[in-house]
């Protein structure tokens, strides 16, 4: 068997998973059961271990059988498209871009209205998984928060789009943070920033006197407190055009800033570079002077 998995022992695996049961994985590729179950063995055998654990309620993917049939969705899903995609790059007309969960609704409407003459994929998922799509080659540019905070794969590119800042958001008739050394003194307060400093954060506000609770995403942390009438610590960016009326942004009791990067391989898209300066103002970010950082 070759080394590397062949489209139909992806296709078996992704199946399996989804299925719950080889036999109708195997009905659904039109494959027996039979061929099915010793493809998987043969599989099983070359990873040296189990993918699936199997009993009269069906198959079970171990850790191991997730994670292989998550690689096989990428794989498969990139396979599909692959004529689509030719096609389009003939033309000099698709983009694929990423970007994290909480900036997906506020980026990528202003893309899309600057590039509407463009292909534009739109990708979400975790920064480290969008670096790695940039390196392989599959996604055009990435648009993340901890480049700084980890080592870029060789090929790559980080640019600083610019620098964003946690600031407090007030609902209507919510007060602003007391005075003197505890100005957060018995406040709950939920937080969300979008790089790896969660933990500093919530230490910061705890040592303020807050009860900080940390929020999944931005828009999540936003919307508890607008509904219980409390402060929440997130980035500028979040807000950038929906705050509603009587609604207010305060400086936080301390400064934290954080950097939004453009990740790209050796030659970046032209359109995007030109459009760094206006996505800076549309998400009230600051400038930051610093040259590429290459890998």
């Amino acid at each position: 068997m070759a080394s590397s998995p062949s489209v139909e022992d992806l296709q078996l695996v992704l199946a399996i998973s989804r299925t719950g049961s080889v036999g109708t994985a195997a009905r659904e590729l039109r494959i027996s059961q039979p061929s099915a179950s010793q493809r998987l063995a043969r599989l099983e055998r070359t990873c040296a271990t189990q993918l699936f654990l199997r009993d009269t309620r069906g198959a079970r993917p171990t850790p191991a059988g997730h994670e292989l049939a998550r690689r096989a969705e990428h794989i498969l899903g990139h396979l599909e498209e692959v004529y689509d995609a030719t096609r389009a790059a003939a033309t000099g007309r698709r983009l694929v871009v990423g970007t994290f969960a909480s900036l997906a609704p506020i980026l990528f409407p202003v893309l899309d209205a600057e590039l509407a003459d463009l292909d534009l994929e739109q990708q979400v998922d975790h920064g480290q998984q969008l670096v790695a799509f940039v390196a392989e080659g599959t996604m055009d540019a990435a648009f993340i928060a901890i480049a700084d905070q980890m080592v870029l794969p060789r090929g790559t590119v980080a640019r600083p789009v610019g620098r964003d800042e946690l600031v407090l958001f007030a609902p209507p008739g919510v007060a602003p943070p007391g005075k003197g050394k505890l100005p957060l003194r018995e406040r709950d307060l939920p937080f969300s920033t979008y790089d790896r400093g969660g933990d500093e954060v919530r230490s910061r506000l705890i040592a303020l006197g807050a009860n900080a609770r940390r929020g999944v995403t931005l828009s999540t942390t936003v919307a508890m407190a607008r509904r219980r009438s409390q402060l929440a610590l997130i980035p500028r960016s979040a807000l950038s055009h929906e705050l509603r009326p009587g609604e207010r942004l305060i400086p936080a009791s301390f400064r934290y800033r954080l950097t939004l990067s453009l990740v790209t391989g050796p030659t970046p898209p032209d359109r995007l570079l030109a459009l760094l300066p206006q996505l800076r103002e549309s998400l009230h970010l600051t400038p930051v002077r610093k040259t590429p950082v290459r890998h």
